[in-house]
């Protein structure tokens, strides 16, 4: 697989969201930086510039992809590689940024129910497919009788890793139960196995490469990290189909979701030449979704 992880060409892509500039800069939200240099001079072309932060792997990796292709449309992406979870909707919030790309619609309804966030959706990007890995065994026949199954503590994805178990019967969870399903919601355990909910997402890979537990639930995105690529190596591989709730999203504040810059890095986004980008570099660990 090609990978991505080295620095980024973009200039300033690789920028603390502490050293962000707000939107209120008047260069940032509107963009507008075309200028007139005399009376009888025409005026420059008008560029627009969009700050959009993103998690690094594949978020800022396909951005820089699509930016060649945006800036001919006069839109200048300005890509601030976030390292968590929680600093892309405050920064959003707080109008540092334009538009943030890293989370799905249950982490967004969690996330608003909890800080009250007031953003909408402008457009479903990718899908990045749970998966169950292990260093120890080679099926999911091989996990011991009492063994160990750890997951993050993302309260909008504990429903989405049982789903996976019991994708292949490890659990079995009560009719009806949908992805908001929790621990209590497990009907039968027939190998009595024990859970470990309470890691962060982003220590997940070191706790593989630590042998923690006898199996991983590791999202795609930080499993690209250390070379796991859900298709070839888990050991249970969640679906990409287009019923999966879980399509990363590019999220911006409410009301501003039809904003032509917006618009157009969507359509961008969605284009046949990001899609083929998708496919190649990341062969099934991030699956396009197509609008």
């Amino acid at each position: 697989m090609k990978k991505f992880l080295g620095t980024l060409g973009t200039a300033g892509l690789v920028l603390a969201l502490a050293a962000c500039g707000t939107s209120g800069d008047e260069d940032s939200n509107n963009g507008d930086t075309g200028s007139t240099t005399g009376g009888d001079t025409p005026a420059e072309e008008e560029t627009t510039t969009l700050k959009i932060s993103a998690s690094n792997t594949p978020h800022a990796e396909i951005l820089e992809e699509a930016a060649s292709t945006l800036e001919e449309e006069g839109i200048e992406l300005d890509i601030v590689v976030a390292q968590d979870y929680v600093i892309p909707n405050i920064a959003l919030d707080g109008e540092e940024v334009d538009a943030n790309f890293f989370q799905h619609q249950p982490y967004l309804d969690q996330q608003t129910e909890e800080f009250g966030y007031d953003f909408a959706v402008a457009g479903a990007i990718h899908i990045e497919p749970y998966a169950l890995y292990s260093s120890q065994y080679d099926s999911v026949d091989e996990i011991p009788d009492g063994g160990t199954i750890i997951f993050s503590n993302n309260v909008a994805e504990e429903g989405r890793a049982l789903h996976l178990l019991a994708q292949e019967n490890l659990i079995t969870l009560a009719d009806g139960v949908g992805y908001e399903a929790t621990l209590d919601d497990i009907e039968e355990n027939p190998k009595n196995l024990e859970f470990v909910n309470n890691v962060d997402p982003a220590l997940l890979p070191q706790a593989y490469e630590n042998n923690e537990g006898d199996a991983i639930i590791i999202n795609a995105n930080y499993a690209l990290e250390i070379d796991l690529n859900p298709t070839d190596d888990g050991l249970i591989t969640e679906s990409g189909d287009s019923d999966n709730p879980f399509a990363n999203l590019i999220v911006v504040r409410a009301g501003e979701e039809d904003r032509e810059d917006i618009q157009k890095l969507v359509e961008v986004l969605h284009s046949e030449e990001i899609t083929n980008f998708i496919n190649e570099n990341y062969e099934g660990a991030v699956v396009p979704v197509t609008e």
